[in-house]
């Protein structure tokens, strides 16, 4: 039997769908961190019953990316100031540590496969241009590539657990100021190169430069705020309390 014949066929579901176009919705700041979603307005833009919108919702707030409120209802999940800096510092020890393992454990395959990858983000104009460094999840993750590749199981979850994808909200964000595009890209092939010298100390402080120079570039750029997070309006009640104040990061 053919190639082309011989791998398994796999449907794509309507809830699948639903589930992409809103993550990347998020993902692009279509909805910023802290806005409320409407369910009716949701399915009518998407032409998609109540149903499936309702279940991918459901799978975004597994994966952390949406929050439900009780009494007013689901809205784009945030981070506070001191939730994403803790977040950072404990990224750039755990990142630097799985590309010290990558150094010593990435076949020559997968090292290719990395080059590739680069080259394609590399052609996107927003990162020539230095508005934006936009990256898929999982596999098409600069990071989670290294990270997977670190071999190490408990570290592989604890980078590309709970939440990694609210992550990915808040670093393409970053990626849009100031020019942090491009300098987020040659230090991605920075530490390309320290990994195919297979040298595990120069591998190691690649990473921490690049997650440290992230990290300083979010906390010289952010703008702090209250979250906007409506309550529902219904006919002869008072408003709802609001949820309880925090200090949110607006990048």
């Amino acid at each position: 039997m053919s190639q082309l014949l011989s791998g398994r066929v796999r449907a794509q579901s309507l809830v699948d769908v639903v589930t992409q176009r809103l993550e990347e919705a998020i993902m692009s700041g279509e909805f910023a961190p802290g806005s409320r979603l409407s369910e009716h307005a949701l399915a009518t833009s998407l032409g998609v019953s109540r149903g499936p919108l309702r279940e991918a919702i459901r799978r975004l707030e597994g994966r952390k990316l949406v929050e439900r409120t009780p009494n007013i209802g689901v809205h784009i999940a945030v981070l506070s100031l001191k939730d994403l800096a803790d977040l950072l510092i404990v990224r750039e020890a755990l990142e630097g540590m799985a590309c010290r393992l990558a150094a010593e454990r990435m076949t020559d395959e997968e090292l290719s496969g990395l080059d590739q990858l680069l080259e394609e983000h590399g052609e996107q104009e927003s990162v020539r241009a230095g508005t934006g460094y936009y990256q898929e999840g999982r596999d098409f993750d600069f990071h989670f590539r290294i990270v997977k590749a670190s071999g190490n199981a408990q570290l592989i979850q604890m980078l590309t657990g709970d939440l990694y994808d609210l992550l990915r909200v808040y670093r393409y964000k970053s990626s849009t100021l100031d020019g942090r595009a491009a300098k987020a890209f040659q230090e991605h092939k920075a530490v390309v190169a320290a990994l195919k010298s297979r040298d595990p100390d120069k591998a190691e402080a690649a990473m921490r430069l690049h997650v440290r120079n992230a990290r300083m570039h979010v906390a010289t750029r952010m703008v702090t705020e209250e979250p906007v997070i409506p309550a529902p309006k219904r006919q002869g009640a008072r408003a709802e309390t609001p949820p309880s104040k925090q200090r949110i990061v607006r990048l």
